[in-house]
């Protein structure tokens, strides 16, 4: 199994202690996430000491109006590294509104033109703001990754569009029928999962830091959702995002 979307720097226990129990489950790959270029540079750190763990690089949207959204060159630079895998992750969220909304868009128009000109695959972030993710990633030609769905709204793009769709912890809460329905209409090729950890636990471990190792509570739900095997659908995901992140 592949957890497809962690923040390992941001959990309390170490990398290797919440690696060695991801793999105790049967979670022996992991994409841990980057959110400024101090905590992507650490992020590479992590994949360097780890061949199940890959990187993805980018420079949150709720940076965009510091100094960190500066920082494009060196994420540039960082995103050479052998280890990352995809850009992001980035886009837009007008919920929280923690940083201005035109330089919320003119940061993710710069990542999608990283992404372009390195032939990465992009990893999004949106919250209440579907109409302009989907406008901004219209001319974008490359792999689309929907993190942490939660845009019902946004399912009929993503389809047609034949963007992934990654489903994480939130997918398990009694009141996300809406979300479960949609994960019965990503095709099998598409659909991914992820713990989005520390954040987010699923059902059976709310009130506690989330880990990589409770992607199968996730995978379980994904599953009964969709009237599959656990095991297959897990394969399944694994092929998955080995073609959206051309791991190898």
């Amino acid at each position: 199994m592949i957890d497809t979307h962690a923040h390992l720097d941001a959990c309390a226990d170490p990398p290797g202690v919440l690696l060695a129990r991801a793999r105790e489950v049967g979670v022996d790959r992991v994409i841990t996430v980057g959110t400024t270029i101090d905590a992507c540079r650490g992020a590479l750190e992590i994949a360097a000491e780890d061949e199940g763990v890959f990187a993805t690089l980018g420079i949150h949207p709720h940076e965009a109006g510091g100094s960190e959204a500066g920082r494009i060159d060196e994420l540039r630079d960082l995103l050479g590294h052998e280890r990352a895998v995809a850009v992001g992750e980035t886009g837009l969220d007008f919920f929280r509104d923690y940083a201005p909304r035109d330089a919320q868009l003119r940061l993710f128009e710069q990542h999608l033109q990283l992404a372009s000109e390195l032939g990465k695959p992009v990893v999004i972030h949106t919250r209440d703001a579907d109409e302009d993710v989907a406008s901004a990633l219209a001319g974008f030609a490359g792999p689309v990754v929907l993190h942490c769905f939660s845009s019902p709204r946004l399912l009929p793009v993503a389809l047609e569009s034949r963007y992934y769709v990654s489903f994480a912890g939130n997918v398990t809460f009694p009141k996300a029928g809406d979300l479960r329905a949609a994960a019965t209409r990503v095709p099998a090729d598409r659909v991914l999962a992820e713990t989005d950890s520390p954040y987010l636990a699923p059902q059976p471990r709310r009130g506690r830091p989330n880990e990589p190792a409770n992607v199968v509570h996730t995978l379980a739900a994904l599953a009964a959702a969709r009237g599959e095997d656990a095991a297959e659908l897990a394969t399944q995901i694994d092929r998955n995002a080995s073609a959206a992140f051309s791991l190898r």
